[in-house]
């Protein structure tokens, strides 16, 4: 194993703050290393591995898709990737869907359609985006420019002009940025790396009013909330108010690299034929994966699942708190759960590690747990007793 990790750190960059970990396989929630440990992933790839490692059905749709077609370019049309679209239309408030790699890139094609639904409606002067501050929205130069926090941009200067910030559910520092010259607000249900924060109950609501007022745009970044994590498939679907752009990204392929960005028609009708694009976007061979994902979360009640897990979960997280004092606060929705603490979390991130638990941890002080939504009680039982163990022995 540390010939792997020697090998790779003198030939890859040092973009990560890798753990000493070399991972080979996994089934489920589980993943073991080259040494054969096993481990219990309460991080599930960042919110990606929503149905577990290696799941069978996804598995065979890769087989099969493998053997037919792998790529052919937006030049022409696929079955895959046209039964996706589909499915999320279905499900959502959305009439179209643009499929890409990642979620960053879904960031920048809903940044660029927002700005050019204005532009083709005549007002070119209005381009101006407002985000939260602590929000994270990606590291590419857009997606970065909309992101509420320094750390992320330090060094990177000039950001894109045309962003402004607000603090994230502060309506009224929102109305007071609110003009003519804003074309979309643009922010996450929960921010995930921000440190697990919700929005409060009714500031969907009044943010989708503002915006009517003023006839600006609301886009939603459901990257790391959407297909299930929250337990609902979007997590807007709590508040019932709609935006008239949503991205995804991390559940939506459980593993495969996809992006998407959903527009209503009268939004949408503003990207004609030669306005964006993407080379790998949609390709046959992730949209067949993601497509049986999708197709899995319904027919094995997945839904479900998480709200029964994450409220257990919830549970004995805010018992934790209870018996230990550094623990400041439990947050979170479904299994999208975090525990802000008094102390830095990066000692217990390693301790949970050396005694086989997979987590991590956001801004320092907030452990984020983001398993599969297939956990099982017994394994959140086992990272309790892990935690519980730990945080005693830091007040010893």
């Amino acid at each position: 194993m540390n010939d792997i990790i020697k090998k790779s750190d003198s030939v890859i960059f040092q973009t990560y703050a890798r753990f000493p970990i070399v991972l080979e396989k996994g089934k489920g929630c589980r993943v073991w290393d080259t040494d054969g440990k096993e481990y219990i992933d309460f991080v599930a790839g960042v919110a990606v591995v929503n149905l577990g490692h290696c799941h069978p059905g996804i598995t065979n749709a890769i087989k099969e898709q493998a053997e037919k077609l792998f790529h052919v370019s937006n030049l022409y049309y696929t079955v895959p990737q046209t039964e996706l679209a589909e499915w999320l239309v279905e499900r959502s408030f959305a009439d179209r869907v643009f499929f890409c790699n990642s979620g960053a890139e879904a960031n920048e094609a809903a940044i660029k359609l927002s700005r050019k639904y204005f532009s083709e409606k005549g007002e070119k002067g209005r381009y101006t985006i407002l985000t939260m501050t602590q929000s994270f929205h990606g590291r590419t130069m857009g997606a970065m420019s909309a992101t509420g926090q320094d750390k992320i941009k330090y060094g990177f200067d000039p950001m894109l002009e045309g962003f402004d910030f607000v603090p994230f559910n502060d309506i009224d520092a929102l109305s007071a940025k609110m003009s003519d010259k804003v074309c979309a607000v643009m922010l996450e249900p929960v921010q995930g790396e921000g440190g697990i924060v919700c929005a409060e109950k009714g500031f969907l609501k009044s943010v989708r009013e503002l915006c009517d007022k003023h006839g600006a745009l609301l886009i939603y970044d459901e990257i790391q909330t959407g297909m299930g994590r929250t337990g609902k498939l979007f997590c807007h679907d709590y508040d019932n108010v709609a935006p008239d752009i949503m991205t995804l990204a991390k559940g939506l392929g459980n593993g495969l690299p996809i992006g998407a960005m959903l527009a209503t028609e009268k939004v949408g009708s503003a990207f004609k034929a030669g306005a964006h694009g993407s080379t790998f976007g949609g390709t046959p061979f992730i949209t067949a994966a993601a497509l049986e994902a999708s197709r899995i979360i319904e027919k094995e009640s997945i839904l479900d699942k998480c709200v029964a897990a994450g409220s257990y979960f919830r549970s004995k997280l805010d018992g934790l708190k209870k018996k230990h004092d550094v623990i400041v606060d439990v947050r979170g929705i479904g299994l999208l759960l975090g525990v802000k603490l008094k102390i830095e979390g990066a000692q217990i991130v390693k301790k949970c590690m050396e005694k086989g638990f997979l987590i991590n941890c956001v801004q320092n002080d907030t452990l984020r747990f983001i398993p599969p939504l297939v956990i099982s009680n017994e394994e959140i039982n086992l990272l309790i007793n892990c935690l519980d163990e730990i945080l005693a022995g830091l007040s010893a």
